[in-house]
């Protein structure tokens, strides 16, 4: 029954934020936000007091279950290990903690964190955004093309159920690390189950130091023991030694795999002495505590809001082509960022705002000192000031939440006109795109010629009331390159 049990709600959370990560329209947000609020590591950057010490309590309590139910990277190793399994049963063995290489690790990590960046060695390690890099950069192209094959179908019998999106590259550095991460997880889970969780993953081991004194373990009854070894071949995480009787309760996860796989009732998951070899322990009682812990957790995974459902519109902006991505003097983050000091602080590269981003503004980072993080860029959209979706969305406090009013008064950048690449001067021709759609109506063109006001009109910026959007960079009609583009702030104003 645990092992059932706990099977559902890994598939319930996995499931969903899968979904969280592949949604483009924004809509399941509502409903599923919650649980890329609750991964730890998330948590601690963004202060999240109420999910740090409910997780640590759970800890204290169960053991280790947010590896096997709550992290979806532990999920994705326990389906390539069952892969494993079906090649070869009874594939594991015992070996002991590997404390030279755990907490090195961590320690690494933690000084990473305390010094004030998330290094990109960091955000590597980190389990939720390794999975997010995975669905993002992966799972999300291949989702589209899926949604854009129905939209097809759809609009060959006149429904409007499914609208075309587009699939590009944001990042192949990023794509191939996330395909890096997809081979080593698969390799390590193929041949030793929870191998990545129990001796590279810092949140794994912190929680180790808490699984130790957890109240409900799985324990040993020396007395129906036979020595068999079966508990110890299934045991995914390597922590059962069966000829002492022991179970190293900083690397169990409490799959349940062993509970399962005992013939003679030897092994119970309950409250009692650690690794009792002497009589039955308090496991064998009639009460079971197991099922009220994980109907605890089923009411916390099926918490949700109402949803809205999001509109995409156009701006009444016509279809233009692609057009190359400037150099900035200064990366562009996003509104509710505050700087690029609080980002790197906060974001641990996760991408759920790049995969949420309806503008197709978001892109990760290939800079080495913020890869992975996200920028912003205007080839093929701007950031509209009604949008809020990476605010709404970021669990680790990177980009903070902000209403509709807030952001647009925040200036991120401001635009800046390059002449040699405006029609205007090159073409002499007029067009004025730039100061008809800025939102914040900081453009108004003025005579190329000030003593001949039939010249041809160029942009004039009042930088004091620009936010930065991209309007004006997005809708330029000049190639390769934008005659205005937008350089960013190092710390966000508010005007």
């Amino acid at each position: 029954m645990l092992k059932k049990i706990r099977i559902a709600l890994a598939a319930v959370f996995f499931t969903g934020l899968t979904l969280l990560f592949l949604d483009f329209t924004g809509t399941l947000h509502h409903w599923l936000g919650f649980m890329a609020k609750v991964q730890a590591l998330e948590a601690v950057l963004a202060l999240n007091v109420v999910v740090i010490v409910g997780l640590a309590v759970l800890t204290l309590v169960f053991g280790r279950i947010y590896c096997s139910v709550i992290c979806p990277l532990g999920v994705l190793q326990d389906i390539f290990a069952l892969w494993g399994r079906k090649a070869k049963k009874n594939r594991y063995s015992f070996s002991p903690e590997k404390k030279w290489l755990r907490y090195p690790v961590l320690v690494v990590f933690i000084a990473a964190l305390l010094g004030g960046v998330v290094s990109s060695l960091a955000q590597l390690l980190a389990p939720y955004s390794a999975f997010g890099r995975i669905a993002t950069m992966l799972l999300q192209p291949v989702w589209k093309v899926g949604n854009n094959i129905l939209a097809s179908f759809a609009e060959s019998v006149d429904s409007y159920a499914f609208y075309t999106v587009d699939v590009w590259l944001k990042s192949m550095p990023v794509l191939i690390i996330a395909i890096l991460t997809v081979i080593i997880l698969f390799v390590l889970a193929w041949r030793g189950g929870r191998t990545y969780c129990n001796t590279i993953c810092p949140v794994g081991t912190a929680l180790s130091l808490l699984a130790r004194f957890s109240w409900l373990k799985v324990r040993f009854d020396s007395d129906k023991c036979r020595n068999c070894s079966l508990c110890s071949k299934n045991c995914k995480a390597a922590c059962i030694d069966y000829k002492n009787h022991r179970v190293d309760y900083s690397r169990c996860v409490v799959c349940g795999d062993c509970l399962q796989s005992c013939k003679f009732g030897a092994l119970k998951y309950g409250a009692g002495s650690a690794n009792r070899q002497n009589g039955p322990t308090s496991a064998d009682s009639p009460a079971d505590p197991t099922r009220r812990s994980f109907l605890l957790a089923t009411a916390m995974a099926t918490t949700a809001a109402m949803a809205e459902e999001a509109k995409k519109v156009d701006g009444g902006l016509a279809p233009i082509e692609a057009k190359q991505q400037p150099e900035r003097l200064t990366p562009l983050t996003p509104p509710g960022s505050l700087s690029a000091k609080n980002m790197a602080q906060h974001c641990t590269g996760c991408l759920l705002c790049v995969s949420e981003c309806p503008n197709q503004v978001l892109r990760p980072s290939t800079d080495l000192m913020h890869l992975m993080q996200p920028v912003m860029s205007y080839e093929r959209g701007y950031c509209r000031p009604e949008c809020t979706r990476c605010s709404d969305v970021c669990p680790a406090g990177a980009i903070r939440p902000l209403d509709e009013i807030e952001k647009s008064s925040i200036q991120i950048g401001h635009a800046v006109f390059l002449q040699k690449n405006c029609v205007a001067v090159s073409d002499g021709v007029e067009c004025g795109n730039c100061a008809r759609h800025c939102p914040a109506e900081a453009i108004e063109m003025v005579p190329l010629d000030e003593d001949d006001n039939l010249s041809p009109s160029i942009p004039a910026i009042n930088e004091s009331h620009c936010i930065g959007c991209g309007a004006c960079e997005y809708i330029c009609p000049a190639r390769p390159f934008s005659a205005i583009i937008v350089e960013g702030h190092e710390v966000h104003k508010t005007i």
